[in-house]
């Protein structure tokens, strides 16, 4: 792996002069925070040595470099997901390369079922905690010293920091933001009625089909890590309707704004 790794980011390294210390991960339907990018290259995930490729509709599948607000960043317009084929290990791939890259601050987005029934759909929660329902989990193996410790802490895998600054930010701009648990799950179906009901019993305030094994690998690399994500629909019994992706996108773009408003302004902050 850490042949793969370095082949990876000494390509990016030889096409465009990187000096980022923040990642960005994209998630379904999330991407117009790309409109806030001063953008000075991009590169598509086909012409990376080692990179998958994204599957998903919602998911462009393309490497950014450039800025926002100042700060020099690397966004990842489409992620990978578990239930595409991949295992752990590819998933999670480009936050190994990011890291490598010098990358140490990682913002993820997705978008997300409510269980909490003090939401609603379209809200936007940031994510302090998450509970790993793939049934695998990306450090599975042989452990790379040189990439983690073999046992990595998980006391606080979001920063408590860029929480309460997140918080802040919305408060001045008048956008209301949730908190709570994100239950990650292998997917790609969406959840029963049972299902949405364990999740909630077991702490869960939304529940999604990725993210966890990305945060998972970059803690594992000592990135400060900040997650967000909005509620496209409901898992609470008696608001649990049939959903289709192209819904899930819909919702999604009609709360990004707000979402892009408190990033944005985050990552100018770091």
């Amino acid at each position: 792996m850490l042949k793969k790794i370095k082949e990876t980011a000494d390509f990016l390294k030889q096409n465009h002069n990187i000096g980022a210390r923040v990642g960005i991960i994209l998630g379904t339907g999330l991407g117009g925070l790309v409109n806030e990018i001063k953008i000075e290259k991009t590169i598509s995930y086909g012409e990376i040595p080692n990179f998958p490729v994204s599957t998903v509709e919602g998911h462009e599948g393309r490497l950014i470099f450039g800025n926002i607000r100042g700060t020099e960043i690397v966004a990842m317009q489409g992620r990978f997901h578990y239930y595409e084929g991949y295992d752990m290990k590819d998933v999670t791939f480009p936050v190994r390369v990011m890291k490598a890259l010098g990358i140490d601050h990682l913002f993820v987005s997705n978008a997300s079922g409510g269980l909490n029934p003090d939401f609603v759909v379209g809200d936007i929660m940031v994510i302090t905690d998450h509970i790993n329902m793939f049934g695998d989990n990306p450090l599975i193996g042989k452990n790379i010293n040189e990439l983690g410790p073999r046992f990595p802490d998980m006391s606080a895998p979001y920063d408590k920091g860029l929480t309460e600054k997140a918080f802040e930010i919305a408060a001045k701009h008048d956008i209301k933001l949730q908190k709570g648990v994100y239950v990650g799950t292998a997917g790609p179906t969406f959840e029963t009625p049972a299902e949405y009901k364990f999740f909630r019993v077991i702490g869960g305030d939304t529940v999604g089909m990725s993210t966890v094994p990305e945060v998972i690998v970059a803690r594992h690399s000592g990135m400060t890590v900040f997650g967000i994500s909005i509620i496209t629909d409901s898992g609470v019994p008696g608001q649990i309707v049939e959903i289709s992706h192209e819904e899930v996108q819909e919702v999604a773009a009609k709360a990004e704004p707000k979402m892009t408003k408190v990033i944005a302004e985050l990552v100018g902050s770091v």
